[in-house]
């Protein structure tokens, strides 16, 4: 377990930043304590300072997690973000899109979000921009990448996809065997 480098760390709060903007500073100073970020075996974990000074009397061999995984990096050292880091990000989040009931199967099995399944998307999401996805009752179901701005998904036909699949509530069930 170690701090992140600086490409690490400009890696994480880029990704970070597609979804909750500058909220960053209120995840890492919150009310209850200071949260950092710190690597272990390629994953990044969000985790109170805390309890960081309890687990560095663990040895590194013996450590198998720490706070909560928030990704990990991928093999050529793109950041890639877990399913995890939901609970964190849902509550800063700039962008959000709601999906009709029916539509919130189709996405927990990890497929995208087409403009049939739209329930509302906030205003003025640009392309491109990471999004939220929530159901129709404010629950969090899972994030990915607007395909189409707010404006362009008022005048696409019903079948196009407005939201790239990115990760999903349902990948607990889907990848329990692999889950770390």
């Amino acid at each position: 377990m170690r701090p992140l480098t600086e490409a690490e760390t400009r890696a994480v709060f880029e990704k970070l930043g597609r979804y909750i903007g500058e909220n960053i500073q209120l995840l890492v100073e919150r009310p209850d304590g200071t949260y950092c970020f710190r690597l272990h075996r390629d994953r990044v974990y969000y985790v109170s300072e805390k309890l960081l000074k309890v687990a560095a009397s663990i040895p590194r061999d013996s450590l198998v997690a720490l706070g909560t995984c928030f990704g990990k990096f991928t093999k050529s050292q793109k950041f890639r973000l877990s399913i995890t880091a939901l609970d964190f990000l849902a509550p800063y989040a700039k962008y959000k899109v709601w999906v009709k009931p029916g539509s919130e199967q189709s996405f927990l099995y990890g497929n995208h979000v087409l403009k049939s399944g739209l329930g509302r998307i906030t205003e003025n999401t640009a392309q491109y921009q990471g999004v939220v996805v929530y159901s129709m009752a404010d629950v969090p179901l899972g994030f990915g990448v607007a395909a189409k701005s707010t404006q362009d998904c008022r005048k696409v036909d019903p079948m196009a996809i407005v939201v790239f699949h990115q990760a999903d509530v349902g990948e607990y069930v889907r990848n329990e065997d692999t889950l770390t």
